[in-house]
């Protein structure tokens, strides 16, 4: 600090070739840390003296990685959680009696077996059979109709007070908007009362057709969905109140609950909130022990790819802070496939990512960055799941274009569905959209050496918690309603 504060860092730059520029530390500086031209520490300790080389040394040392990394994680960082409402909030999340026709839950599409996640690019919702890469269409009228159209997140750190975002278009996000405290797609109609994000997050998967809502001639759900979203709500709630295992649970977690007519949709938010909120943190990985001060935590090979995120890959210009997310939204050229999330007025089956909630065109094909924790094993990547490799996804960021031409299916984890195979690429066949698609990406190609791939996915690993398998409720072995679990 006191050598750094004799310089001034002006921004003229020169090369150090002569007597005068070693008597001008300050140009000396700027030049090595903005010039990528190589200079040999030899030379530069010639030219310097003893003086600059040591400053040069300081420079360059694990002390300078250190100020671009982030604070670690602990468990201050998370919102607190009720227990009582989490252990309910774990049945509920695991039964099937909050979707239409009563044959999905939440842990469907984030099950504890794959870290929140369901191990498919693309989910199969309401209609399927069975469960994560191994999940079908269903069979017969039941069928599904079409595949979800984004990939499912995993859950973790979700909780965290830092989460302002979620949803990979940032489509719910706390506003004064409404009284409700969120913008959502609810508007004015999502209720008061809900406890935060996770718990208005947790009201939308039951709404949605393909999800778990299921089509109006199957159940008053879906029917209710396609009048308003908040009919619903109450049609649900009242499943919950004529289930009396749930009505005890329901007074025994909540002080305002005295019977089943006390319950509401919010209280069933809340519960499923605040079990996430609970069961899905993580800051126990070896990088958390780095950041502790345990120099020993990463292996050599892990520690070349710290320096790498944090350094000249560029990582860290995103994937920021103790989350490691910067709960913005960029265009990565990820390859469009798949139904797409269209818009009322679109004519094929495309994802224009932000702009469906921002409505600004400058936010089109720009999704929201995720968080790394635990990135190793909630594959497969990107809002469209299109990588199922994560060495492939990081190849994807150094170039994307070049990645893009590349993709094929085969790069992706998608079920065999016969009937929808012949529109999952649909998209890809409109040049006009391609062109668009490719004319909007917001990274900079860079070329990395395989090696350097090599360590970058060897620090990802190094983000997975030691404790990710011994989450503190888990997945129960049956629910209130009687209904399978899966």
């Amino acid at each position: 600090h006191q050598i750094a504060c004799r310089f001034n860092f002006g921004k003229k730059r020169c090369a150090i070739t002569t007597e005068h520029d070693a008597k001008h530390p300050e140009r000396f500086f700027h030049h090595v840390s903005s010039s990528s031209s190589a200079v040999s520490r030899h030379a530069l300790q010639r030219n310097l003296g003893l003086f600059g080389f040591l400053v040069l040394s300081v420079l360059s040392s694990p002390l300078v990685l250190a100020d671009a990394l982030p604070q670690r994680l602990t468990a201050d960082d998370f919102l607190p959680q009720n227990k009582s409402e989490a252990k309910l909030g774990q049945l509920l999340f695991y039964d099937k009696i909050l979707s239409g026709n009563k044959n999905i839950s939440c842990g469907t599409c984030h099950h504890h077996e794959f870290f929140g996640s369901d191990g498919l690019s693309l989910g199969i919702g309401e209609g399927g059979v069975g469960l994560g890469p191994e999940r079908t269409g269903g069979t017969g009228a039941s069928r599904i109709k079409r595949r979800i159209p984004r990939n499912a997140p995993a859950l973790w750190n979700l909780g965290a007070k830092e989460i302002k975002v979620l949803f990979h278009d940032g489509r719910l996000t706390p506003s004064d908007l409404y009284d409700s405290g969120f913008n959502s797609p609810a508007e004015e109609r999502l209720p008061d009362g809900l406890s935060g994000l996770l718990a208005a997050q947790a009201m939308f998967p039951l709404t949605a057709r393909f999800e778990m809502a299921g089509d109006p001639e199957e159940n008053s759900v879906a029917r209710a969905s396609f009048d308003r979203i908040d009919h619903v709500w109450p049609i649900i709630t009242k499943r919950i109140q004529a289930t009396p295992e749930y009505v005890d649970a329901f007074i025994n977690a909540f002080d305002h609950i005295d019977a089943a007519g006390d319950i509401h949709i919010v209280d069933i938010a809340n519960a499923l909130g605040a079990f996430i909120g609970l069961e899905w943190q993580s800051f126990d990985s070896p990088f958390d022990d780095y950041l502790e001060g345990n120099s020993n935590a990463l292996s050599p090979a892990q520690t070349r790819g710290m320096k790498l995120f944090y350094g000249e890959a560029g990582c860290s210009a995103c994937h920021s802070g103790p989350l490691l997310t910067d709960q913005k939204f960029h265009a990565l050229a990820l390859p469009p496939y798949g139904p797409g999330r269209t818009r009322l007025f679109d004519l094929l089956p495309r994802d224009m990512g932000h702009l469906n909630e921002s409505d600004d065109s400058l936010d089109r094909y720009r999704f929201r960055t995720p968080s790394l924790r635990n990135v190793e094993l909630t594959g497969p990547y990107g809002h469209n799941g299109a990588y199922r490799e994560l060495t492939r996804m990081v190849e994807h960021h150094l170039n994307p274009l070049d990645a893009l031409s590349r993709w094929t299916m085969a790069d992706a984890s998608m079920p065999d569905v016969p009937w929808l195979v012949a529109s999952d690429l649909l998209v890809q066949d409109d040049v006009r959209e391609m062109l668009r698609y490719k004319n909007k990406v917001d990274i900079k190609a860079k070329t990395l050496e395989p090696q350097a791939i090599s360590d970058l996915v060897e620090f990802l690993h190094a983000l997975t918690g030691k404790t990710v398998r011994e989450t503190p409720l888990g997945r129960p072995d049956a629910v209130p309603s009687g209904l399978s679990v899966d």
